[in-house]
């Protein structure tokens, strides 16, 4: 590896076997700083970590260390002489300039571009939905407002009297709180509410058409035809 730095988990590093490398020095001298370092700094944890290496003839393992910028500047700090000055500030120069590259934005890969475009789909396929149900749940919930509810009962009030045979009729001085109550009552258990003014806003043109086609039970009308046929045989007599 010729880089001086490289990214490992999203941090910028170099390696003791690069730091061997470019100061001329023995492998196994540069790891025995690190452990020295290590018996005393009590941060080493946050500077160095420890791993491994394929060594390129004998395919063996061997230990390495990694580190980050204040790893490597504890690491070379006594590393003297105009050599080990020129490195130090070619590793210094790389670390800025990865480091800078790190916070700037990456350019998405195409894969990449169509799965976050898909993320977005799925993310406003969601949203649509959720706004949808709302919308929904809102046309169920919502009531009629007052001015509807106004206009069903002054319909309402129309039908029962003409039921009734009108407001001078006998049958509506007579029996008029009886045929409201029954309608009110046909007309609640037919759309299933407690009181007409909780009639569902999207079922108030039905409920107009109910009124509209709304006829007193049999029994009823045979009430209200006596009713008012005897008033008219008593004025005859």
């Amino acid at each position: 590896m010729n880089q001086l730095v490289f990214k490992n988990n999203d941090q910028v590093v170099t390696s003791s076997r690069n730091v061997a490398r470019d100061f001329d020095k023995q492998h196994k001298h540069v790891l025995e700083a690190i452990d020295a370092i290590k018996g005393v700094a009590e941060n080493w944890a946050d500077l160095f970590f420890e791993t491994t290496y394929v060594h390129e003839q004998n395919k063996q393992k061997y230990r390495q260390y990694l580190m980050n910028r204040d790893g490597f500047t504890l690491l070379v700090m006594g590393f003297t002489g105009k050599k080990a000055m020129d490195f130090k500030l070619r590793y210094m120069n790389a670390f800025n300039q990865m480091e800078k590259e790190l916070k700037q934005p990456r350019a998405l890969t195409e894969k990449e571009q169509r799965i976050e475009m898909l993320k977005l789909s799925l993310e406003l396929e969601e949203k649509t939905q959720q706004h949808d149900e709302r919308i929904t749940n809102l046309e169920e919930t919502m009531r009629i407002d007052g001015a509807q509810e106004h206009t069903l009962n002054k319909k309402g009030k129309q039908v029962v009297v003409e039921a009734l045979g009108g407001k001078s009729s006998p049958a509506y001085k007579r029996m008029a709180f009886k045929v409201f109550s029954a309608f009110w009552r046909d007309f609640k258990n037919h759309f299933e509410i407690p009181r007409y003014g909780d009639l569902p806003k999207k079922r108030y043109e039905e409920g107009l058409r109910f009124i509209g086609m709304w006829q007193p039970s049999t029994s009823l009308k045979i009430e209200i035809n006596e009713v008012n046929s005897q008033q008219i045989f008593n004025e005859v007599i």
